[in-house]
């Protein structure tokens, strides 16, 4: 007996270092267990409230489920739908509603808010509700609703009146009175727009026609003139009826209005001297050169009397000719278009036809802006 007790000492003495081992290993596990549970305690918190633990029969009142957890942990609520039951006798009235708001410390928390009712009066145990946080089940604590009756005087009945008919209300001026002043307003606008139809129909617009007709060229009107007097001195022989001074006076009447309207200057009121400054202007000497000699040859026939040989009168014929035909202008326009003038009555009384049509729109527009409203606020009451 006393070796086996021997025998048991020296084994456990020479396991002793094992056994320390052991029991360290026990210790390290045991302490992170309870690390780990206590840090995830921290991070994740699940709680229940209600609104009101007492209530009459038929009212509703508020239930949060909330859990706080850090951002990007997974919640998972318990689901629920309208009409069903929490807990017999407890009915969730709608579907749960669901927020998130920002908590201390980093956290969020996330709340489920529902809304419960019941209809008999009684104590009613609201159980521990689960909460799923990145697959781990936590749990709410319990919580009792009291549900209360409402006492009825059943030995009174006569206090408690019945259903009441549908009453009229009252008629009331100041109710009506805006809808009644749109009315009237619209009214008096469309009156306006008739008046001011009536107005504008009575006078007639004014018809402003522009006219487009055939335009002959300068140089051909003085070639047809030309040719004119050419036709009333036959065989170079001055008539009886047409003098010299008169052929000359018609031959440089010619020559000047074709100079004023090729050349844009009134020629018709200019001397001789005047004409043909201005012509070296625009046109070389050699061109004006037989021009000269005609314009003073008529100046000596119209003021000097001056007696001219009907050679002289073929050469300044000519000269004339082609002057006509070396300053003629290429491509001329062959139609003129004519604009009436407008005078300044008529200015204004366009633009006081324009106002008119202009007021008679705005006019129109609020007139029926006020018409809609008015309708549809009758269509609303009657609604």
């Amino acid at each position: 007996m006393k070796i086996y007790k021997t025998d048991i000492k020296n084994l456990l003495a020479k396991n002793a270092m094992v056994l320390r081992i052991i029991s360290l290993v026990i210790v390290f596990i045991l302490h992170s267990l309870f690390f780990t549970l206590h840090s995830y305690a921290q991070t994740a918190i699940v709680e229940a409230e209600i609104d009101s633990v007492q209530m009459v029969v038929g009212e509703q009142t508020g239930y949060r489920i909330s859990a706080t957890v850090k951002p990007g942990q997974s919640v998972i609520f318990p689901q629920w739908k309208p009409q069903q039951m929490l807990t017999p006798g407890v009915e969730v009235v709608e579907r749960p509603k669901i927020d998130t708001i920002d908590a201390n410390d980093g956290f969020i928390k996330v709340t489920q808010h529902l809304v419960l009712t019941a209809f008999e009066d009684s104590l009613y145990y609201i159980p521990k509700q689960n909460v799923r946080i990145d697959g781990k089940v936590l749990q709410t604590k319990n919580l009792a609703l009291k549900v209360l009756t409402i006492d009825v005087d059943t030995l009174h009945p006569n206090q408690y009146f019945g259903p009441k008919d549908v009453q009229e209300n009252p008629f009331m001026w100041k109710e009506w009175m805006r809808l009644l002043v749109f009315a009237v307003i619209a009214v008096l606008l469309y009156v306006l727009c008739w008046l001011a139809y009536i107005r504008l129909k009575s006078d007639k617009p004014f018809q402003f026609k522009v006219k487009i007709i055939k335009k002959i060229p300068p140089h051909q009107k003085a070639l047809n003139s030309i040719q004119a007097l050419k036709e009333g001195n036959i065989s170079s022989e001055m008539s009886p009826e047409v003098s010299q001074k008169a052929y000359y006076t018609q031959l440089t009447d010619a020559i000047r209005v074709y100079i004023q309207e090729r050349f844009g200057f009134n020629a018709m009121e200019m001397t001789t001297a005047e004409i043909i400054a201005r012509l070296k202007q625009e046109e070389d000497d050699d061109k004006l050169r037989e021009l000269v000699n005609l314009f003073e040859t008529a100046d000596l026939v119209k003021f000097a009397k001056y007696t001219v040989g009907m050679s002289e009168n073929d050469r300044n014929l000519v000269s004339a000719i082609d002057f006509i035909n070396t300053t003629k202008q290429e491509n001329a326009p062959t139609y003129e278009r004519i604009e009436p003038t407008i005078t300044k009555q008529q200015r204004q009384t366009m633009h006081i036809r324009l106002s008119l049509k202009w007021a008679i729109a705005i006019m129109i527009i609020l007139a029926t802006a006020m018409v809609v409203f008015v309708c549809w606020q009758l269509y609303d009451i009657r609604a």
